[in-house]
């Protein structure tokens, strides 16, 4: 069975990003899905100097280890100033000191949602530029526009984005 992880780009307990692409994983058929919450991986910030002096944290190697045993990735990115959120960026750096190949040449389905009308769109294409050079096959994204008006009692309520996000769906477990 085919191991896939959703991450919630964010540290915050009430993240919609996380309630967002853990309600995507859902949406799969057939495979385990791995829900990474950050804050179960404890990193302090990256610094060439603190990874010379003390080598990988353990937060990043275990994190690591998750990911190698993925067969995809699914993930919602908070937009914090129109970047990833530290926390996220953060561990993006680590990973990427442990394999620069963070996403392992792995299909990545790539979402994210705001409270706002652009549902994170700059922090998405970003992600969508960067990643490929990580390692990352995005064969799809999405941005979720005001996500309290879109997301109701645990589901997608406008049909239109729901339809694309269940297409978007079946493509990545295609590609997987």
């Amino acid at each position: 069975m085919k191991n896939i992880i959703t991450i919630g780009a964010s540290t915050s307990k009430k993240s919609i990003n996380k309630i967002f692409v853990e309600y995507t994983g859902g949406l799969l058929r057939d495979v385990e899905v791995i829900n990474i919450d950050l804050n179960d991986f404890e990193m302090p910030l990256f610094s060439v100097d603190v990874e010379k002096e003390k080598g990988f944290p353990k937060g990043a190697t275990d994190l690591n280890a998750v990911i190698e045993k993925s067969d995809g990735f699914i993930i919602s990115f908070a937009e914090h100033n129109g970047a990833y959120s530290a926390a996220f960026k953060n561990a993006f750096d680590w990973l990427s000191r442990i394999n620069s190949k963070v996403w392992r040449d792995k299909p990545m389905l790539l979402l994210a949602t705001s409270p706002g009308v652009r549902g994170g769109k700059s922090v998405l294409e970003m992600a969508i530029a960067r990643f490929p050079f990580n390692g990352g096959k995005v064969v799809g994204s999405m941005s979720l526009p005001s996500f309290s008006d879109n997301f109701k009692g645990g589901d997608l309520v406008d049909d239109k984005l729901k339809s694309n996000l269940i297409k978007l769906v079946k493509d990545f477990q295609k590609a997987i």
